[in-house]
This record gives structure tokens, C-alpha cells and sequence, in this order.
């Protein structure tokens, strides 16, 4: 007879393919209706030229790909499946805000260097455009507008400091607050100084985009040389899988003993204890490496 568990892991998998399968359509017949409409004046657009099914599709998707760690959940339903179980269904629904913490912070370590990176094309183009013949702040509008290294919170505030003889570098410090803007901070000091000692400002930010590119290249040069480390640290993850599909493959059911035997659920849960304390372990060594 058919256990109840079975049935609803077999519900849930069911139902989160024809989601997968419904968010695959959706997609590709947004995608097919912007080639379409892309061609001369797309019919059913909004007073302002864009379609109005536009914005909504892309918040949706944008939404889907945020929610990205509940794949757990029927990835965790078919091994459950496999294994005639529901403990890999509760270690999905465990797994979901782990994974999900670790996506928001590798998204905000993302979003801190390509901030990072747009300060140091900011003080690039200032300073080109200073050359050019720009004044200064009208360098810094053209600048912040092109690179958008200043962040949603602190462009308005520097723009009108700049636009209208406001006190810049003062703006420039509290929009330096923003993660991964730290070089702002250089750039409002050179402002400060070319504003009090009459220095040259373009040279100034020209040793200061140097200084910045610098530590930029030596950040990319030591996440070179730990890739190594992050690549063994990967092997040892996926380690445990390898060998209960090594195991599998020989003919044996080691998700069998290891989810309906008590010396497997002992051996299941001591494993996962190790092999999560030494993941971590591992990571937490190859983190301080990267900040050193």
C-alpha cells in the first residue's frame, strides 16, 4: 500500500514541475513578444513607448530568480522519492534559508564591487573631463550620470551640491557611507584640497583612480590564486554524493540503509554534522585568505 508521504512528495514534485514548466513558457513568450515588438512601434504600448506588460514581466521574473533557493524543496521531494522517505523533504525545507542567506550575501558582494568599480571609473572620467576643459562641477554631473558610481541615495544629494555650489565633498563623504563606496571618501579629500589650496583636482583623482584600480587588480590577483582552495573546497561538497552514486551504481541502496536503518540515520546524521562543520570550516579559511 502506498504510504501518504509518498503521495504528497509526489504532489509536491509534480507541482513544482508545472510551475518550472509554466515559468519556462512565460518566459519564453515574453521573450518572443519583445522580439516581435521590438520592429516599429510596438502595438499596445503606454503614453511613454514601453509595453505595458513589460515592467510586470520583468518584476515577476525578477522575482522568480530572487526565490531561487526554494528549488531545494523539489529537488528534496524527488530524492524522497528515490529514496521511499521524508527526511530529504525536511532537509530541503531546512536547506531553503540557508541557501537563501548565502544568494543575498553573494548578491550584496556583487553589487559592493561593482560599486567599487564604478567609483573608480568615476574618478576616471571626472578627471578626463576636467582636462577637456569642464568645470568642476559640471565634470562631476557629467560623470556621475554616465557612471552611476554615486548610488540611488547619494547622486541627488551630490548633484544638487554640485549643480547649485552646495558643499560637495560633505555630500561626497555620506554617499561614501554606501557599501563598497569607500573610495569616495578619496575623492571628496581632493575636492577638499583643489577647494582650499587651489591643488589640481585632476591630478589628484589620476592617483587616486590609480590607487584604487591597484587594490581592485590586487583583490582579482588573490581571488586568483584562491581558486584553487574554493575548487577543493567544491570537491569536498559534492564527495558525499559521488559515493552514494558510486554506490548505487554497483548495485547496493545506501539511501536505503542510510534513511530506513538506525545505524544509517545515526551514520546520516553524524555525517551532516562533519560534513557541514568542515565546509564551514573550510570557507570561513578561504574568506580570511581573501581579506588579508
Amino acid at each position: 500500500m502506498t504510504e501518504p508521504w509518498v503521495l504528497a512528495q509526489g504532489a509536491v514534485a509534480l507541482c513544482a514541475a508545472v510551475a518550472g514548466w509554466r515559468v519556462r513558457e512565460r518566459v519564453r513568450g515574453l521573450r518572443r513578444a519583445r522580439a516581435l515588438l521590438a520592429v516599429g512601434g510596438p502595438v499596445g504600448t503606454s503614453a511613454r513607448g514601453a509595453p505595458p506588460w513589460r515592467s510586470v514581466g520583468e518584476r515577476w521574473w525578477s522575482a522568480a530568480q530572487a526565490r531561487r533557493e526554494w528549488l531545494c524543496v523539489p529537488l528534496a521531494a524527488a530524492l524522497g522519492l528515490v529514496g521511499r522517505s521524508p527526511l530529504p523533504l525536511v532537509a530541503g525545507a531546512v536547506a531553503v534559508p540557508l541557501l537563501g542567506r548565502h544568494l543575498r550575501a553573494a548578491g550584496l558582494r556583487k553589487e559592493r564591487e561593482a560599486r567599487a568599480d564604478a567609483v573608480v571609473a568615476l574618478c576616471g572620467s571626472v578627471a578626463r573631463e576636467l582636462r577637456a576643459g569642464r568645470q568642476p562641477a559640471q565634470a562631476l554631473l557629467f560623470a556621475a550620470e554616465a557612471t552611476g558610481a554615486l548610488g540611488p541615495r547619494g547622486v541627488a544629494a551630490v548633484l544638487a551640491a554640485a549643480r547649485f555650489g552646495g558643499d560637495v565633498p560633505q555630500a561626497l563623504r555620506r554617499a561614501a557611507e554606501a557599501d563598497g563606496a569607500d573610495g569616495l571618501r578619496g575623492m571628496a579629500a581632493c575636492w577638499q584640497v583643489a577647494v582650499d589650496g587651489g591643488a589640481g583636482l585632476a591630478a589628484g583623482l589620476d592617483r587616486l583612480e590609480a590607487a584604487l584600480r591597484e587594490h581592485r587588480d590586487q583583490r582579482e590577483r588573490l581571488r586568483a590564486q584562491l581558486a584553487g582552495a574554493w575548487a577543493t573546497v567544491a570537491v569536498l561538497a559534492v564527495l558525499p554524493a559521488v559515493g552514494l552514486a558510486l554506490g548505487a551504481a554497483v548495485g547496493a541502496d545506501p539511501l536505503g540503509v542510510l534513511l530506513h536503518t538506525p545505524a544509517g540515520l545515526v551514520c546520516l546524521a553524524v555525517g551532516g554534522v562533519l560534513e557541514a562543520a568542515g565546509l564551514w570550516w573550510a570557507a570561513r579559511i578561504v574568506r580570511s585568505g581573501e581579506r588579508m
